[in-house]
């Protein structure tokens, strides 16, 4: 979804909630996406959102799914590799052969807090978010 559609479209209540806190952000998940991309770091949310689907994945299809993740994410020199400690990493590692449905809690935990505490109040003050709200605010007006 591209900025422009997202400056016509986007309710006033909802680009308001998302300068409140993070999870209102991740309702809407594009926008927050478009921002991560412009910073390359758009695995952070990707890795975060591929973990809430793991978490309703069947258990006959957790491994198959674990291991997309790993692959994608997780690994050393994963495509899409994304900065968590070693021995996070390691655990993951290890478990990956025969994952639980919390596999990768842990991690996902580090994400969100690095996208709360790095990336979201980045967001607050990039122009992507900025544009948003001065048009939210002026559709509020009229």
């Amino acid at each position: 979804m591209c900025l422009m559609f997202l400056l016509c479209r986007a309710p006033v209540d909802d680009v308001v909630a998302w300068g409140e806190s993070l999870d209102q952000l991740l309702e809407c998940q594009l926008v927050f996406e478009d921002f991560l991309r412009t910073e390359y770091s758009e695995e952070n949310l990707l890795f975060w959102l591929a973990c809430e689907d793991y978490k309703m994945t069947s258990e006959t299809e957790r491994a198959a799914a674990a291991q997309r993740i790993y692959t994608e994410f997780v690994q050393v020199d994963a495509l899409r590799q994304i900065n968590i400690d070693c021995v996070t990493r390691g655990e993951i590692s290890e478990n990956i052969s025969q994952p639980g449905p919390n596999c990768f809690d842990r991690a996902q935990r580090l994400i969100y807090s690095l996208m709360e505490n790095d990336c979201y109040p980045r967001f607050l003050k990039s122009e992507i978010y900025q544009a948003l709200l001065e048009q939210a605010e002026h559709k509020w007006l009229q």
